[in-house]
């Protein structure tokens, strides 16, 4: 082991964390769900300033943080729909939005080869609301009860940067592609 893989490390626990915030959330225990998700979220800032900080980033990082991230929100999500906290539409949304993200990486990478995947911010505002709703519904829960009004603005703001979100990636990598593979012609 080297100082290059406590980043995937990190990365690892914080999806291991994902365990024990679903069955808290499950059992309404809110308050001990919120310390955990703040540790997760403390984790995910961690890696991610070592791995630019001291350029410890790796290919299993690039691959490990993002499912680390999308294992913890789709897991809160599925569990907020249960327990009847966030609309399940909303959550076939979410995964449907990632669905086409990883579909288009897969025939991204058969038809053309390696990429690069770096979030637009879009998508990084997009992930900034998802975590935020998740965070906002535990903390009216376990400390202070917001009013229904900015629990349901923040459910559509969701809405809207997810399927823009969803949108810009589909556009951006399928310009991508269609430029690779009218160069690949080219050469040919």
């Amino acid at each position: 082991m080297t100082r290059k893989d406590i980043p995937n490390i990190i990365s690892l626990f914080r999806v291991l964390l994902v365990i024990p915030i679903v069955m808290l959330l499950h059992a309404e225990l809110f308050q001990e769900a919120l310390i955990l998700f703040f540790i997760a979220g403390f984790s995910d800032a961690l890696d991610g300033f070592l791995a630019k900080r001291y350029d410890w980033g790796t290919r299993l990082g690039s691959i490990l943080d993002p499912i680390a991230d999308k294992a913890l929100l789709v897991s809160t999500f599925i569990v907020l729909v249960v327990l009847g906290l966030v609309p399940f539409w909303l959550l076939m949304v979410v995964i449907a939005r990632d669905v086409v993200i990883i579909i288009g990486a897969v025939a991204y990478y058969l038809v053309i080869g390696h990429y690069l995947l770096s979030p637009s911010i879009i998508s990084k505002l997009n992930t900034a609301l998802q975590i935020s709703l998740v965070l906002i519904i535990i903390i009216s829960h376990a400390v202070y009860t917001l009013p229904d009004m900015i629990l349901t603005l923040w459910v559509y703001a969701t809405l809207f940067t997810t399927i823009l979100s969803g949108l810009d990636y589909v556009t951006v990598w399928g310009r991508k592609a269609l430029s690779e593979v009218g160069n690949l012609k080219a050469h040919d």
